[in-house]
């Protein structure tokens, strides 16, 4: 009978131990998950910030160009998982950028055509009206228009003659200084920004993340897509597609390879 409870009472102490040892990885384990959120949190603010970095890069090109603001409309969204068995992916949502009246005209006539006759036609009702309102409404339009179209649009003829006389400036091209990329594809411009932004907070920022050497870090960003449902589709959205291996970015991180290596071996995919 003793020998039956001592059984007893022994296996009662193991069931309580494994029970207790159970236990303790299992809150191992919840900690570990609930810190594995946390930093993912945390990457999620810091390609937000490289986001908005890349638009303030972005609004300080147009502002020299064209000598006028940019709207942004919306902030960045971010979104990380981990996924088991590839490692960590986040989801980037890139606010549209729209431009002001500047921007508006050359979307609505990227080659200048008709608008000297525009400005010409307005000019020549504000001056038959004799309005004084209508006048500084005019000089604040013609503010935000860029200087070479109001150029032209007060005098149509003198830009081509510059162009055509033999041996002018004009016609040398001398002193004509290349134009920023900004203003044949703004939003190939604000894509370039953004993903130079984004790739360098990957090389940056991304250690805390705990990513194993044969796991991936990606990130896909894409314009909002937030749009009235009667509104046209959004064709030229495209997602650009960054990911670096684990073992390259952990070779980063130590200082085996440089950064302008590392941003090699980065891959990147627009679709």
């Amino acid at each position: 009978m003793k020998v039956i409870m001592s059984m007893m009472v022994g296996g009662l102490v193991a069931s309580a131990g494994m029970g207790s040892a159970q236990t303790t990885a299992e809150a191992r384990a919840a900690a570990e998950q609930r810190q594995s959120r946390y930093q993912i949190g945390v990457m999620e603010r810091v390609l937000e910030g490289a986001v908005e970095h890349g638009a303030s890069e972005m609004r300080s090109r147009w502002q020299t160009v064209m000598q006028t603001e940019m709207l942004i409309l919306d902030n960045a969204r971010v979104r990380g998982f981990r996924l088991e068995g590839y490692g960590v992916f986040f989801d980037v949502i890139v606010p549209s950028v729209e431009g002001t009246l500047a921007w508006s005209f050359r979307v609505l006539d990227q080659n200048d055509l008709g608008l000297n006759s525009a400005l010409q036609a307005i000019k020549a009702y504000v001056a038959a009206a004799g309005n004084a309102d209508l006048e500084q409404a005019l000089k604040r339009i013609e503010l935000q228009v860029d200087p070479t179209i109001l150029a032209r649009a007060a005098s149509p003829s003198a830009g081509s003659g510059a162009r055509n006389a033999v041996g002018s400036a004009a016609s040398t091209g001398a002193d004509k200084a290349p134009a920023d990329p900004i203003l044949s594809d703004p939003l190939e411009t604000f894509r370039t920004e953004v993903k130079q932004a984004l790739m360098d907070a990957m090389l940056d920022h991304s250690s805390s993340l705990g990513i194993g050497p044969a796991e991936w870090l990606t990130v896909a960003a894409r314009r909002n897509e937030d749009r009235p449902q009667l509104a046209p589709a959004d064709s030229d959205a495209r997602t650009v597609f960054i990911r670096v291996r684990g073992s390259d970015l952990l070779a980063f991180l130590a200082r085996q390879i440089s950064r302008e290596e590392a941003l090699k071996r980065m891959e990147v995919r627009v679709f």
